[in-house]
């Protein structure tokens, strides 16, 4: 610890620190995250990820790691999960982001989304099966709602759950399942002749099939896959009892989202840095190209847009910590988060020059990456539509 009893740094802070003093909007116990998190990125994450995105290599032995750290689930309470706050989620996002948006991912998938909905809708016997071992990092569990024919529409999806006389019969499709190939178990949602449902599907049942996706030029350090539903029979207590329609799944994705506003803001963080690292460095006639107005122009753009995303995450951070926070409030953060990362890292890339396009630098591998997370968990569209309906009163969905 400080003198002044705040805790000191584990590792040196990004460039872009040196300007905007986040720390003395936080309060100790968030800053020890944020640094646990920044260790971890920087110790385990960042010494492999350029190779691991070009190899499509995900590192599955860093689970447990995380798992130790506390990082999964660790909003949550209870069944060895941290029970932290949400600005300390968040900041652990940012930091995770900042390395890799997959590595951002799979704390998403496994804590705010799997873990979230066993938490608040399964049963006493569910938790207790399931989220201790999650929260290590022993267990692994993905989320199974979009299907081959989109994800901005899941009231049409396909996938069915009828009872059987031992119990449901699950048939359908889902498709960009994160982790799916590697998880233990799969929150599986599907139509029932109640409406939609949430199941448990054990990973080993018969039917169960998860393929990666290859050709991916984005998240390449991370999984996600098509899942085929062929018949799966699970026991009638496989239904999560506590989650009842659309309700059901929207309350996990407005979880993940909270992170995703984030996250977005650690790879915009990653990019800004490599652009005043090589503005100080890169020298043209004679000088280095920071010292020209354009450029100078560029950064201090790309840091307002950051400093001002951090700030609305925050402000989003303390709302949910109130139990204020609506959803509505979450499309505001997810849609500018993303939008302004992507801009920041395109203007990242045009400082860099050529340069930005390889491997020696992270911006592109951000850019790519960020492309994806602009499309999960709410399109720029459907987010624009939340918050056109929640100024006007009419819906445009249809």
């Amino acid at each position: 610890m400080t003198a002044a009893g705040r805790p000191t740094p584990l590792v040196p802070s990004p460039l872009v620190d040196t300007v905007f003093d986040l720390d003395a909007l936080l309060e100790p116990e968030e800053i020890v995250w944020a640094r646990a998190a920044r260790a971890f990125a920087t110790n385990r994450i960042l010494p492999t990820i350029e190779d691991d995105f070009e190899e499509k290599h995900f590192r599955a032995e860093l689970i447990p790691e995380l798992g130790a750290a506390g990082f999964l689930g660790m909003h949550l309470t209870g069944y060895g999960c941290a029970g932290a706050g949400a600005v300390s989620y968040g900041l652990v996002c940012l930091e995770l982001e900042a390395a890799d948006s997959g590595w951002r991912t799979f704390v998403s998938v496994q804590g705010s989304l799997a873990m979230s909905a066993i938490h608040k809708y399964g049963s006493a016997e569910q938790k207790q099966r399931w989220l201790p071992g999650m929260a290590a990092g022993q267990l692994v569990g993905c989320f199974a709602l979009t299907e081959p024919t989109g994800g901005s529409d899941p009231a049409a999806m396909a996938t069915t759950a009828t009872r059987g006389a031992d119990g449901w019969v699950i048939e359908g499709a889902k498709r960009w399942i994160g982790l799916a190939s590697i998880a233990d178990v799969a929150i599986v949602w599907a139509q029932t002749d109640a409406g939609v449902r949430g199941f448990l599907v054990p990973t080993d049942s018969i039917g169960f099939t998860a393929i990666p996706i290859g050709k991916k030029l984005s998240m390449r350090a991370s999984i996600q896959c098509d899942v085929h539903l062929d018949a799966v029979q699970v026991p009638f207590d496989a239904i999560l009892p506590g989650a009842a329609g659309l309700s059901g799944p929207f309350g996990c994705l407005n979880e993940a989202r909270f992170g995703i506003v984030w996250g977005a803001m650690g790879a915009a963080r990653s990019c800004l840095d490599a652009a005043i690292l090589r503005a100080k460095t890169r020298e043209v006639f004679g000088k280095p190209i920071g010292a020209t107005q354009l450029i100078q122009a560029k950064l201090a753009d790309m840091l307002v847009e950051y400093e001002k995303g951090v700030l609305l995450a925050l402000h989003l951070g303390r709302l949910k910590e109130r139990g204020t926070l609506t959803p509505t409030q979450i499309s505001i953060g997810k849609l500018n988060s993303v939008r302004e990362a992507i801009q920041i890292a395109r203007e990242a890339r045009v400082i860099l020059g050529g340069d930005g396009i390889t491997s020696e630098f992270p911006v592109m591998r951000h850019l790519a990456n960020l492309e994806s997370v602009r499309t999960y968990e709410g399109t720029d569209e459907i987010h624009q539509l939340v918050l056109g309906r929640a100024l006007t009163g009419l819906n445009a969905f249809s």
